[in-house]
């Protein structure tokens, strides 16, 4: 309280500070009313150790540069100033909880969710990168959520800390940036920050909300620091398997060690995440071996075809015999063109049913789309994300569909949501693929070949 009324003294009628509401390395923040706008802002103040090696002059000179910083998602700077010898700046209030608040409550986020958070932020960056500017301290806590759109902050600290006085900051042993999100080249100090270094910390809050933790946790600053320079993350599916591949090809290449190993820029950082066709790494070399191989595998095109053939036979099999009181039941469905119900092998690759007869996926021969009829509905609803869709598969479980659509293997829930490419080479035609019980699925690939990947990809 006597902090709160040293500052109200020295703010007097500018604003009056109501209470503590969060404490970070730097700068404690306090919930106030500005008096001259009539409206509740964030007033931020650097701790007086801070204040006093950075220098008032200096600090006030380069905090402006974040002024003209004009985004949708990112936190805007309202004012700034010294008060009774402590170093401030405003901006506005929040009502809500920061990303690392949720992360502290839900651990995980939706891979959907996650995606849209750092494209968001990705966005915001890319303005401030424009114009020259390095926020230097991206992390959970400086990524605050209203109504669930991320708002970036704190880039007039990070920046005008640096600028203003980093290396004697390092004398006093007071660091600048939070060790878990931090690029190699902060931890040792040996080069200025750019835009890679952006790329890298966004890639570990990336990281963090997929997975739980971020890519090098430790029980200590100097732990995590050794880790950062001379650890290897783990891949994200060793944590959670549901995660595409292409997601995790962009994080992994956006922690890279090497600044020139990572994106460019946070724009390609940002269209990798939404590329399903985008790998890296070890996925890259898997995906070229495999297309090297496919060769061996022409040989085996007569077989693909007779299999083919006996799976469909198998289906008309089971669509017809019955065993003990079975129901009969008749569906009335769109008729299909020939063209999209017919492959030039003869092939059905327009309808699937359920394992369990429940329901029915049908590529739709207006839109091609995948509609999903279940046994109780007239019409069945359309599956976002399957656009071009053939040869729809259901799973064992019946909770996925399988289909070819723009060159590759995807799947899809059957209750909805986003489609996860699973191989990126498929057929020109002939397309037949089968979810077998092991969780792998037998499917055409490239030319006459058969090829076989898992189901999570």
């Amino acid at each position: 309280m006597d902090t709160i009324a040293r500052l109200n003294a020295a703010l007097e009628g500018r604003y009056i500070i109501e209470r503590e509401i969060g404490q970070g390395g730097m700068a404690t923040v306090y919930l106030a009313d500005d008096l001259k706008h009539e409206r509740q802002v964030a007033v931020k103040v650097l701790k007086p150790e801070i204040s006093a090696v950075l220098g008032a002059e200096r600090f006030l000179s380069e905090i402006k540069t974040t002024a003209n910083l004009q985004h949708p998602n990112i936190l805007p700077l309202f004012d700034s100033g010294e008060a009774g010898g402590q170093l401030f700046y405003v901006m506005p209030y929040v009502e809500g909880e920061s990303l690392r608040q949720r992360l502290d409550r839900e651990q995980q986020l939706s891979v959907d969710e996650a995606v849209e958070i750092v494209n968001d932020v990705a966005a915001a960056l890319e303005e401030a990168h424009d114009a020259g500017v390095i926020h230097r301290d991206i992390k959970p806590a400086n990524i605050l959520l209203r109504k669930g759109k991320p708002l970036l902050s704190d880039f007039g600290i990070a920046l005008a800390v640096s600028a203003a006085g980093e290396g004697r900051l390092t004398e006093t042993g007071l660091s600048l940036g939070t060790p878990y999100y931090m690029s190699p080249e902060q931890a040792s100090a040996d080069r200025a920050p750019t835009p890679a270094t952006d790329v890298y910390s966004l890639g570990c809050v990336a990281y963090e909300m997929l997975t739980g933790e971020p890519p090098f946790p430790g029980s200590s600053a100097q732990a995590v620091l050794a880790k950062i320079l001379m650890g290897q993350a783990s891949r994200l599916t060793e944590y959670r398997k549901t995660i595409p591949a292409h997601v995790e090809s962009a994080v992994m290449k956006s922690i890279e060690k090497l600044p020139a190993d990572r994106f460019n820029t946070v724009g390609e950082f940002r269209r990798a995440l939404n590329d399903t066709s985008f790998r890296w790494g070890a996925q890259e070399a898997a995906a070229t071996a495999a297309a090297e191989s496919s060769s061996r595998w022409k040989a085996l095109a007569l077989g693909a075809t007779a299999a083919a053939v006996i799976l469909a036979g198998g289906l008309g099999w089971a669509l017809t015999s019955s065993s003990g009181d079975a129901r009969v039941e008749r569906q009335r469905i769109q008729p299909f063109s020939p063209q999209s119900i017919i492959s030039p092998l003869g092939i059905r690759v327009a309808l699937a049913l359920a394992p369990d007869g429940s329901a029915m996926a049908i590529v739709d021969s207006v839109n091609a789309f995948i509609r999903l009829k279940e046994r109780d509905q007239a019409d069945g609803v359309t599956l976002s994300g399957t656009e071009n869709a053939v040869a729809p598969e259901f799973s064992p479980t019946g909770e996925w569909i399988t289909f070819f659509s723009e060159g590759g293997l995807k799947k899809v829930p059957r209750r909805g949501g986003a489609s996860i490419t699973l191989a990126s080479t498929a057929p020109t035609s002939n397309w037949s693929a089968v979810w077998l019980d092991d969780d792998h699925i037998v499917f055409n690939g490239e030319g006459w070949s058969m090829a076989r990947v898992s189901g999570d990809g």
